[in-house]
Formats: C-alpha cells, structure tokens, sequence
C-alpha cells in the first residue's frame, strides 16, 4: 500500500526579471522535497515576455 503523500510538495517559480521591465512575469509549476530543500528554490527557466533564460524564484 501507498504511505501517502510524502515529502513532495507542488511549487510554483516566477520570473525575477519580469517586473523590473514592466511585462507580465512567466510562471512555472513543479515539485520538490521539503525535506531536502527547506529554502526557496531558484532556477534558470525561459521567459516567453523577455525571450531570454532569466531566474526565476519560487513563491507561496
């Protein structure tokens, strides 16, 4: 039998970059383990607005 959920939990990454240059920031939704990574994640990931790679943080 399955335990349960676990230790993954759905997040969800925003552009950084996107507000500083007045267009809609890009989002992005993932997982990740709480247990692993208690701290906010942040990874490179591509913006559509900017059309470049930019970081992008998680938010709540």
């Amino acid at each position: 039998m399955a335990k349960g959920k676990g230790n993954r939990i759905v997040i969800t990454l925003e552009c950084t970059e996107a507000k500083g240059a007045g267009v809609p920031p890009s989002r992005y939704s993932t997982t990740k383990n709480k247990k692993n990574n208690p701290e906010r994640l942040e990874i490179k990931k591509y913006s559509p607005y900017l059309k470049r790679h930019t970081v992008h943080k998680e938010i709540k």
